[in-house]
C-alpha cells in the first residue's frame, strides 16, 4: 500500500501501482468525469500513470491551468494526426500548448492555407468522436533517432539529439506517434469543440536563418458552449485590438521608413503618454524618488560589466563605431547599468539610503521582425523604470512600498483581476543566471515574504527569474478575461556586485547596497496597449486626450465654437474644433467613433444664449448649458474621478 496525501492535507491509502484516474474514480464518480491530469510530487503526469510511492497528488480540471494544458496539449496531437492522414509527407516541428489553445509548427509538401482549415477541423472531429487512447511508451535515444531518421523528419531527429537517454518517450494516438513528454488526456474523445483560428509562419526554433515554417493554431473545448463564448469574446477582441483604436484615435503610426518595430506617438498619442507619466512621478514623488536622466546609448563596456551583452549582445543591435578605433558604443537595452554608474558618482553613507532613481528611460532591443506586434512587442519602448538601492533592514519595506505603487496603478485604471507571479530561477539549469546561490535564496525569500504580507494572490513558476535576480510579475486580466503581464519588482544582489557599489555603514565599514528594479507600467508602449484594449478607447475623464469637442452645426458659428473651445482650454479642460464642412449627423458619428467623451454642438439660438447642447458618449443627449455650467460639470466629473482613486 502506499499513501497519498491530498492538498487539503488529507491522507488516503491506496495499492502500489493506483493511477490517479482511480484516486478520481474513488473519490466521486462526477470527478472522475472532469479531471484531466495530476501533478504527483510537484510533476504533472498523464492520469494513467502508475503512483509506485507515497506521493502528494492534486488532481487538475479545466478551471486549472495544468488541465488546460494537458487538454490542448493533447489537441495538438489531435491536429498533427489530421494533418498527417490529409498532407502525406509532411513534417513536424513542436506542438505545444498557450495561454489560449495550441499550435504546431509543420512542413508541408503541400502549401496550408487559411481555406484549408475547416477541412481540417472537420478531420480532426472526425478523429476525436472515435474516443482513441493516447498511450506512452518510453524509448532509448537509438531507437528514436532510428525512427523518425527512417521517417525523414529532420526536425524531430534534431531535436532529439539534444535529449538525454532514458528521458525520452513517445506518444501515440491512432495512426500518429510523436516525439513528447507530456502529459496528455486519456484519450481525445475529451475534446469536443474545436476551432483552428489561423495560419501564420515561424522559423524553425525562431532562428531566421532556419526555414519557415507553417504555424497552425487553435484552440479547442470540452463543451460547444465555451466554443461559442470565446468566439464572441474574439469578436469582441478584434474591436478593441489597440492597433485598431490607435489608428481610428489617431494614438500612433509605424512607418516604414523609420523602421519595423519603432512605434511614431500622434500628438494625441503624446498627450495621454504625458499624462500617465504625469500621473505616475506625481506618486513617485510622494514616496520620495529622484528623476534622472541617462542617455540612449553606453559603452560596450557598460553592458559586458552588467552582464547585458553576454546575455543579449549577439541577438540585440550590433555595436556603434565611431571614428576612434577604441570606441565602441550600444544603443541602450536596460536602464539599470546607467544608474548604478550614477550611484557610484559619489561615495555614499549608510544615511543617504535608500536612494530611488527614476526615469522614462528609451532603450532598444532588436526583436525579430516575425514576433513584432503593435506596441505590444516593439523594438524601442519607454520604460517607467526605477532602481532603489537600500540597506538590508530596508528591503522589504521598500519591496512592499514599491507593490503599494503597482496596486494603486491598478487600482486607478480599473485592472481590478490581477495575480502576482513570483518569477523564480531554475534550480536545474542555474547557468542560466549570474550571482551567488546565497544571494539567490536570500532575494527570493524577500519577495516571497513581501507578497505574502500584503495578502497577494500568488503564483510560482520556476525558471521565469530575469538572469541577475527574481521578480514579482502583475499578471492583469482585462475586461474580456485576457491574462496580460503588467508591471514587475524584481531584488538584485548581482549588479551592485559587479559594478562593486558600496555605502559607509554606522560601524565606519563599507558595505553592499542591495537594489530593487521596478517599472509599474512595464513600459510605456505596451501598457497604452493594455489600456486601449483593456477600455475599448474609452478612458476616464482624467485622462483622455480629448475631452471635448465643440461641433458648430454650420461654418457661420465657427468663431462661436473657436470661441467656446478657447474658453474651455483655459479653463484647463482639453477642447478642440470640428469645423469640417460636413452635415452635424456625421460630425456627431465621426467623433463618437474616436471616444470623445463629450460632444457640444452650437448653432444660431448657442451663440445667442452663449450656452452649449451636451451629448455624452454612451448616454446621448444631456441638454443645453451655458459655458461656465459645463466647466463645472467636467471639473466635478473629474474630482470625482479622483476622490474614488484615493479612497
Amino acid at each position: 500500500m502506499i499513501k497519498v496525501t491530498f492538498p487539503d492535507g488529507g491522507i488516503r491509502e491506496y495499492a502500489q501501482g493506483t493511477t490517479a484516474m482511480q484516486i478520481a474514480e474513488s473519490i466521486s464518480p462526477r470527478l472522475a468525469q472532469e479531471v484531466l491530469s495530476a501533478s504527483v510530487n510537484g510533476e504533472i503526469v498523464d492520469l494513467n500513470r502508475p503512483i509506485n510511492e507515497d506521493s502528494s497528488v492534486k488532481l487538475h480540471k479545466w478551471e486549472d491551468p495544468e488541465g488546460k494544458k494537458a487538454f490542448w496539449h493533447s489537441s495538438s496531437h489531435l491536429l498533427a494526426e489530421a494533418l498527417e492522414a490529409l498532407y502525406p509527407g509532411i513534417k513536424f516541428g513542436i506542438g505545444p500548448s498557450i495561454e489560449n489553445g495550441f499550435y504546431y509548427d509543420v512542413d508541408s509538401p503541400t502549401p496550408i492555407t487559411e481555406g484549408d482549415l475547416p477541412k481540417i477541423e472537420k478531420k480532426m472531429e472526425e478523429l476525436a468522436r472515435t474516443k482513441e487512447a493516447i498511450c506512452r511508451r518510453e524509448v532509448s535515444k537509438s531507437e528514436a533517432m532510428k525512427t523518425y531518421t527512417e521517417k525523414g523528419d529532420q526536425y524531430k531527429v534534431e531535436l532529439i539529439e539534444g535529449l538525454e537517454d532514458g528521458t525520452i518517450s513517445f506518444y501515440t494516438n491512432g495512426n500518429f506517434t510523436d516525439l513528447c513528454r507530456g502529459p496528455h488526456l486519456p484519450h481525445m474523445g475529451y475534446v469536443k469543440a474545436i476551432k483552428l483560428t489561423s495560419v501564420a509562419g515561424a522559423y524553425w526554433r525562431g532562428n531566421e536563418n532556419n526555414k519557415m515554417l507553417t504555424r497552425i493554431y487553435g484552440i479547442t473545448f470540452p463543451k460547444k458552449s465555451m466554443l461559442d463564448e470565446y468566439l464572441a469574446m474574439l469578436e469582441e477582441a478584434k474591436k478593441r485590438d489597440h492597433r485598431k483604436l490607435g489608428k481610428e484615435l489617431e494614438l500612433f503610426c509605424f512607418s516604414p521608413r523609420v523602421g519595423a518595430g519603432l512605434p511614431l506617438w500622434l500628438p494625441k498619442g503624446a498627450a495621454l503618454r504625458d499624462r500617465l507619466e504625469h500621473f505616475l512621478r506625481n506618486v513617485q514623488k510622494q514616496y520620495g524618488y529622484l528623476q534622472v536622466i541617462t542617455p540612449h546609448i553606453g559603452m560596450k563596456d557598460l553592458y559586458v560589466t552588467s552582464g547585458h551583452y553576454a546575455k543579449y549582445g549577439k541577438d540585440s543591435f550590433q555595436p556603434i563605431h565611431t571614428p576612434d578605433d577604441s570606441e565602441e558604443f550600444l544603443l541602450k537595452p536596460m536602464n539599470c547599468p546607467h544608474h548604478c554608474e550614477i550611484y557610484k558618482f559619489k561615495p555614499r553613507s549608510y544615511k543617504d539610503l535608500p536612494l530611488r532613481f527614476a526615469e522614462f528611460g528609451t532603450v532598444y532591443r532588436y526583436e525579430q521582425s516575425g514576433e513584432l506586434h503593435g506596441l505590444t512587442r516593439v523594438r524601442g519602448f519607454t520604460q517607467d523604470d526605477a532602481h532603489i538601492f537600500c540597506r538590508p533592514d530596508q528591503l522589504k519595506d521598500e519591496f512592499m512600498k514599491v507593490i503599494d505603487i503597482v496596486l494603486y496603478i491598478f487600482k486607478t485604471l480599473s485592472f481590478d483581476k490581477f495575480t502576482a507571479q513570483v518569477s523564480l530561477r531554475d534550480p536545474n539549469n542555474k547557468e542560466k543566471y549570474i550571482g551567488s546561490d546565497e544571494n539567490w535564496h536570500k532575494a527570493e525569500q524577500a519577495i516571497i515574504e513581501a507578497a505574502a504580507e500584503k495578502g497577494l494572490n500568488t503564483t510560482v513558476e520556476l525558471g521565469e527569474a530575469a538572469f541577475y535576480g527574481p521578480k514579482l510579475d502583475f499578471m492583469v486580466r482585462d475586461a474580456i478575461g485576457r491574462q496580460w503581464q503588467l508591471g514587475t519588482i524584481q531584488v538584485d544582489y548581482n549588479l551592485p556586485e559587479r559594478f562593486d557599489l558600496t555605502y559607509k555603514g554606522s560601524d565606519d565599514k563599507e558595505h553592499r547596497p542591495i537594489m530593487i528594479h521596478r517599472a509599474p507600467f512595464g513600459s510605456m508602449e505596451r501598457f497604452v496597449a493594455v489600456l486601449l484594449e483593456h477600455t475599448g478607447g474609452k478612458f476616464p475623464l482624467w485622462l483622455s486626450p480629448d475631452q471635448v469637442v465643440v461641433l458648430p452645426i454650420s461654418e457661420k458659428f465657427n468663431d462661436y465654437a473657436k470661441k467656446v473651445s478657447d474658453f474651455l482650454n483655459n479653463s484647463d479642460i482639453r477642447a478642440q474644433v470640428d469645423d469640417r464642412n460636413e452635415k452635424i449627423g456625421r460630425k456627431i458619428r465621426d467623433n463618437e467613433l474616436k471616444r470623445i467623451p463629450f460632444l457640444l454642438i452650437v448653432g444660431e439660438k448657442e451663440e445667442q444664449e452663449g450656452t452649449v447642447a451636451v451629448r455624452a458618449q454612451g448616454e446621448g443627449d444631456k441638454g443645453v448649458m451655458t459655458k461656465d455650467d459645463f466647466v463645472g460639470l467636467i471639473r466635478k466629473m473629474v474630482a470625482d474621478e479622483i476622490q474614488k482613486l484615493n479612497k
